[in-house]
């Protein structure tokens, strides 16, 4: 009997469909070992030495396995090909107390039969480099968090914590919420007219003064405004040049981890937590490659596949060679591939005749839908317009004035066959240079410029990814942490900072610069890959951070005062002891206490506006469904949803109402 251990139970069942009787495969569930909670589980005096330990929900399956692998004539570990699956594979070997020359380590990009045949066929050792980079990264983050939480804990509010690079996701959105408050919008005009020739009218947007250009802030005002509308109420019009050309559209290339999540949350307001857990379920299905990835390459199979589609479901016109993609990415080396449909013949319309439509939830064809789409779409021909700018001279005695007009048409569709996008065709009439027009109206309009929006999931991501902070596996839970935290709340979408979360960021900016430092955080990756490559060592990475770190830990213990917290006397009674309540402040924010604690130990949540989400409460139909915070016991400052007609109504729930049951995630890496 051959042993093959995988992280999943749904990976774990998918595989065995591939494997004869000669092949038992097991599910490791996830991480089988992992440093203590209980305390820092690292060792300062033997070289940063992890402590690592068998959790007891973990203690069973160990055992089985260790038993299994016993009696195997082989143990083949076939975890996910990234740093992760590398770590979780070296664990495995050191808790089975496996022979790691004897045991053998398969990696694929797909759970297919032929991807897997194909890695039995050649099995390889456990890459210590890799494993080292995960447990450096690991070992960062163990050391920031329970070395600076404890002096949050002490100069801030007990309950606290700090992460590694989640502190610096947190200081973009604070940052933004800073240049929105102190935005100042600045008043400008812009000026259309509607001319003609003969029966057909088109606009033409004033675009300069004489030869000077006009910026976007260029009119500045309603009598700048006024003026101009005058002068070219009283001008004549001629066309000055028209402009033809052909404009050609690329697609985009295939989805990678980043591109997926900001895909998924523009166009279904997935999170990107939701969207990894349904990309891992396709995955661990065979329906999809690995989903943890930033390069854009292709496989040739996978280009075949598609070309295969192509030529049969499409018009000779639709046919071109394969497209390649490059990554942009210096640092793209988490997996060999793009994100794309294993089978390409599998298209969305055919897994809905089939029986798979059983087995996929919703939200899971959804978002095969748009990564089938996205891979056949990067291997169409160019989206072909016809595009013309026309330029209009206005001329009223001494003075001259340029507008211009743009007409965009659809020529040939190409990819947007497959993926379409919003676009509008815009018809100009049949102009050439030296053409008298007519005008027929024109009309100032006053703008205002606008501060820069709030972060949301999308364009978070994208922040993260342009500046090197995080991997593909680490942008979903730095998201959910912040967010766990009570560090930001989502508002429409948006990212808001709550007061904790400013006033933690504000500790931390000032105190610990280097720790929420952009390029600082940007740098500790490179030296992560670098410990991936056998470049450096992990030993050597940990120590140049942690040495500094430490004695300026130190140092700040020592330097910084108490936090001056809320500490306001409110005309409120306490109803237990009779003495005047206090608003203090806490890990979730303010709240009023008993100004007799610690003998009176009396709380109350602050009053404020109930945030309605829209919906009537589904047990009594009268009231509104409105999010509130637990006030006491251990899931103080949990959010739940309940009717607005409490007590009279007792309806609760802890998920949102208006979201979509999320199915039951079974334990995986």
């Amino acid at each position: 009997m051959n042993l093959v251990i995988v992280e999943s139970p749904t990976k774990a069942k998918t595989i065995s469909h591939f494997l004869g009787k000669d092949y038992k495969i097991e599910s490791s569930y996830g991480h089988i070992r992992d440093l203590p909670k209980s305390k820092l589980g690292i060792d300062l005096e033997n070289n940063f030495e992890p402590q690592y330990i068998i959790p007891k929900k973990a203690q069973k399956n160990v055992t089985s396995l260790r038993k299994l692998s016993e009696k195997a004539k082989a143990v083949i570990i076939a975890t996910d090909e990234d740093r992760e699956g590398e770590a979780i594979a070296w664990h495995l070997a050191q808790a089975l107390k496996l022979d790691e020359i004897k045991t053998e380590r398969i990696v694929f990009h797909e759970i297919t039969k032929g991807a897997i045949e194909n890695a039995l066929k050649s099995p390889r050792h456990i890459i210590k480099t890799l494993v080292d980079a995960q447990q450096a990264r690991r070992v960062l983050d163990r050391l920031v968090g329970y070395k600076l939480s404890p002096f949050l804990w002490k100069k801030v509010v007990r309950g606290l914590s700090a992460g590694r690079v989640q502190s610096v996701a947190l200081r973009l959105i604070v940052d933004r919420e800073s240049e929105i408050k102190n935005f100042k919008p600045e008043e400008y005009w812009t000026i259309i007219a509607i001319l003609e020739k003969g029966k057909e009218n088109f606009e033409a947007t004033l675009t300069k003064i004489g030869s000077e250009s006009i910026s976007k802030l260029g009119v500045k005002n309603q009598t700048d405004a006024e003026k101009i509308v005058a002068d070219l109420k009283k001008s004549s019009y001629q066309v000055s040049s028209v402009q033809k050309t052909e404009v050609r559209k690329n697609p985009l290339p295939p989805f990678i981890t980043s591109t997926l999540q900001q895909t998924a949350s523009r166009a279904y307001g997935y999170s990107s937590k939701k969207t990894m857990f349904l990309a891992q379920s396709l995955y661990e299905n065979g329906l999809i490659t690995y989903m943890r990835t930033d390069s854009v390459n292709l496989s040739d199979e996978a280009l075949k596949q598609a070309q295969t589609w192509i030529r049969s479901n499409l018009e000779t016109k639709y046919y071109r060679e394969p497209r390649l993609f490059k990554n942009k990415s210096k640092l793209a080396q988490e997996a060999h591939e793009a994100i794309r449909p294993t089978d390409s013949s599998l298209a969305p319309t055919e897994i809905a005749k089939s029986s798979l439509k059983k087995k996929l939830e919703k939200d899971e064809a959804k978002l095969y839908e748009i990564i089938w789409r996205r891979f056949i779409a990067s291997q169409l021909p160019e989206a072909v317009f016809d595009s013309t700018r026309v330029e209009i001279a206005a001329k009223i005695k001494t003075k001259n004035y340029t507008l211009q007009s743009n007409g965009n048409i659809l020529r040939f569709d190409g990819f947007l066959k497959i993926w379409p996008i919003k676009f509008e065709d815009k018809t100009l009439p049949d102009l050439e240079e030296k053409d008298d027009l007519s005008l027929s109206s024109i009309t100032p309009s006053q703008h205002f410029t606008e501060p820069p929006p709030r972060y949301n999931e999308a364009s978070l991501i994208k922040t993260l990814e342009k500046y090197g902070i995080g991997r593909p596996s680490t942008y979903a839970p730095i998201i959910s942490v912040i967010q766990e935290r009570n560090y930001v709340e989502k508002i429409e979408k948006r990212f808001h900072p709550t007061e904790i979360g400013t006033l933690v960021n504000k500790v931390l900016t000032e105190h610990f610069p280097k720790i929420v430092d952009i390029d600082f955080t940007a740098k500790m990756e490179e030296e992560l890959d670098e410990v991936a490559e056998g470049k450096q060592s992990w030993r050597e990475t940990i120590r140049n951070f942690y040495e500094p770190f430490s004695k300026h830990l130190e140092q700040k213990y020592e330097e910084v005062e108490k936090q001056n917290m809320v500490n306001e006397t409110t005309d409120e009674k306490c109803e237990k002891c009779g003495k005047p309540m206090v608003i203090k402040f806490g890990r979730f924010g303010k709240f009023m206490a008993c100004s007799g604690f610690p003998d009176c130990k009396n709380t109350k949540t602050l009053k404020s506006e109930p945030k309605k989400i829209g919906m009537k409460c589904p047990k009594c139909e009268e009231g509104d469904v409105i999010e509130r915070r637990v006030s006491k016991g251990r899931a103080r400052g949990k959010t739940f949803w309940g009717c607005s007609r409490y007590p009279e109504c007792d309806y609760a729930s802890w998920t949102n109402p208006l979201l979509p049951p999320v199915p039951k995630q079974e334990p995986s890496s």
